[in-house]
């Protein structure tokens, strides 16, 4: 989809590849299959990709490993990943690690860029920290995609001070199913700057490329959802609060 974000086609994002680059590395690049995350629910890949001389370390996860769930539809989890992906770069958050769907050995799938998190940060204590921008914008996403699984462990902080979040297959929801570790803004104003993406959102949602980008992979009914959801954000200008009837915080929360 068409990037407007000042800036962002020639934004390095790994080893000295811009994010156009690294797109089209993942999604025609040779994919070869290194080992499995074991910890992982659903098959999850971790895979290397090359063109010629260029080469990177990515995560493949095909449609084929996709476990069944009670409340999303079967094969549909890696397009999530992709709705994800879409919505942040719209919004102007940069928050996913760069997304393809393609063709692989284990058939079609998602296909992300690997993220080498910075060790020597402390998850525990980055996921409490009620003062870090990044963080809080990706409670904002997270409130917009209806993440129904945000973990310790799906944080990736970078050493140049960036933040990621990975794993987005259960996201999109119709019903209100927010979990998250990441509940210390709750009832809090959320800042203008989240506001402002939040209105880039909600105008790119009205119809335009984004609306089209996510009717790819979610039900007219989850996209009608995720328009509902950013319209509540922009009128009530507050951090959600944790659902009355659904666990807040996914176990294990790391």
């Amino acid at each position: 989809m068409p990037d407007e974000r000042p800036g962002a086609a020639a934004r390095e994002i790994q080893h000295g590849l811009t994010e156009p680059a690294v797109l089209e590395l993942l999604a025609e690049g040779e994919l070869t299959v290194l080992g499995r995350l074991a910890d992982a629910s659903n098959a999850t890949l971790y895979c290397e990709i090359t063109a010629g001389e260029t080469a990177a370390a990515c995560v493949y996860k095909p449609v084929a490993g996709e476990r069944p769930l009670w409340d999303f539809p079967d094969g549909t989890l890696a397009g999530r990943e992709l709705a994800a992906f879409a919505l942040s770069q719209q919004a102007g958050w940069d928050l996913v690690p760069p997304t393809v769907y393609r063709d692989g050995p284990y058939g079609p799938g998602m296909c992300q860029l690997w993220i080498d998190a910075d060790t020597s940060i402390d998850l525990v204590a980055l996921a409490r920290r009620g003062d870090h921008q990044g963080l809080r914008e990706m409670a904002v996403f997270d409130a917009v995609i209806n993440n129904a699984d945000r973990k310790i462990g799906h944080l990736l902080p970078v050493p140049d001070g960036r933040l990621y979040g990975c794993d987005h297959g259960v996201c999109f929801g119709v019903e209100y199913k927010l979990r998250t570790v990441l509940w210390q803004w709750r009832g809090k104003p959320i800042p203008k700057r989240a506001i402002e993406a939040l209105s880039r959102l909600q105008d790119s949602l009205s119809g335009g490329k984004l609306a089209a980008d996510l009717a790819c992979w979610l039900t007219p009914a989850e996209l009608t959802a995720t328009r509902n959801r950013v319209d509540l954000l922009l009128q009530h200008r507050v951090h959600p609060m944790p659902p009355a009837d659904w666990p807040a915080i996914p176990w294990p929360p790391v």
